[in-house]
């Protein structure tokens, strides 16, 4: 299965890339940065239809079964540009049904990274409830806390692609 890492951080050299160029180096799957892409909020009227989400969101259907969202923690929630993103797979129950029935069948995992160890379960509940919502499998996630020195246990890493892979094989 052919997977891919989706980025959405608010800066590309901060912590949260450290930790994605790690596990991009443990599981050799492809990255997409929210950043190099142009598009804004969902909007009812869908004015926006013709910025670079729906041409980026089809590329990633057409091209993987696996999307991990990466994140960092920000007010106990994932960032604003992944939220934007989540918001705007509304585009594909919406104006775009036929492509939003082919996340039908996929997978999706989560990888996010903090300062602290405070990130209960709950965290977690928009990925878990939109993979549920949209018919995919939610199959791992994983909490990287980044240390005082910037360093982060890269065997959770590790564990995190291994059971990744493992549960794509069910």
């Amino acid at each position: 299965m052919k997977a891919v890492i989706i980025m959405g951080s608010a800066r590309k050299d901060g912590e949260s890339h450290r930790v994605v160029n790690a596990l991009q180096q443990a599981s050799g799957w492809d990255l997409i940065d929210l950043n190099d892409y142009q598009f804004t909020y969902y909007d009812y009227e869908h004015k926006n239809r013709d910025d670079e989400f729906l041409p980026m969101v089809k590329r990633i259907i057409t091209e993987y079964d696996t999307l991990v969202f990466a994140t960092p923690v920000y007010w106990y929630s994932m960032s604003g540009i992944m939220k934007v993103f989540f918001d705007r797979l509304t585009d594909l129950i919406t104006i775009e049904k036929d492509w939003g029935r082919k996340l039908r069948g996929k997978n999706m995992a989560g990888i996010a990274n903090s300062y602290g160890n405070h990130l209960g379960d709950s965290f977690w509940l928009p990925f878990r409830m939109s993979a549920d919502y949209l018919g995919m499998q939610f199959l791992a996630d994983q909490h990287i806390v980044v240390e005082e020195e910037f360093e982060f246990d890269q065997s959770l890493i590790l564990d995190f692609v291994k059971e990744v892979q493992a549960a794509e094989g069910k």
